[in-house]
């Protein structure tokens, strides 16, 4: 059974910024109103993190249901893990998410900084050095025959787009604009030799990117 490596509702500008570069533990993404990036999921009936009834129905809620479907295992970059930056000075950190991460599967941080691995609830973080495809080899082994997401953040997915290796994708852009910052790309027609692309809009305001490779 083939196993996909899919970016699941990662959020960008409409000039396609999803982080800043000033990230520190008071400013997780490094960008003034960055949670205007993902209001549209927030919204949703199917958002994990709501606690009052109601929200949105439709493709917004859709997309954020399919978030988990099917996923067995993540990779991110050390920047989406935390703020710190070199060997490691803390390991009393364990990530931004508390004692009961989101993720529900293994995850595999990418760093040139080895640390051993721990478990927070039903989610182990492996921190992994090796290139984007030996990686991906390490996360499908343990996603038992399920996808893998690639969480991010900018750099990470750049870095398995330039090897290839990214099946699906789905961005949804936020008629915001932030003038600098970390890009995805500076226009999504860059990756349309590779990709089919559909755009879909949403009442929500969002654009929804969704890229199937050719």
């Amino acid at each position: 059974m083939t196993q996909l490596l899919r970016v699941q509702n990662f959020n960008v500008s409409s000039d396609g910024v999803a982080a800043g570069e000033d990230q520190s533990f008071d400013s997780p993404f490094g960008l003034a109103g960055a949670e205007r990036l993902f209001a549209w999921a927030g919204a949703t009936a199917s958002w994990p993190r709501r606690t009052d009834p109601g929200g949105s129905r439709g493709l917004d809620d859709y997309l954020t249901r399919d978030y988990a479907h099917n996923i067995g295992a993540e990779i991110m970059g050390r920047n989406k893990f935390g703020p710190q930056r070199g060997p490691w000075q803390d390991h009393q950190w364990r990530g931004w998410w508390g004692e009961e991460p989101p993720f529900h599967t293994p995850v595999f941080v990418m760093t040139h900084h080895r640390r051993p691995s721990f478990t927070l609830s039903d989610t182990t973080f492996h921190f992994v050095d090796g290139s984007p495809a030996e990686v991906l080899e390490q996360a499908r082994e343990a996603a038992q025959g399920g996808d893998v997401r690639l969480g991010g953040g900018v750099t990470t997915i750049r870095q398995f787009l330039a090897a290839d290796l990214v099946d699906t994708m789905h961005v949804a852009v936020s008629p915001v604009k932030f003038g600098s910052g970390l890009r995805l790309w500076e226009s999504p027609d860059e990756l349309l030799d590779r990709f089919h692309l559909d755009v879909v809009p949403s009442p929500s305001g969002v654009t929804h990117h969704l890229f199937w490779r050719k």
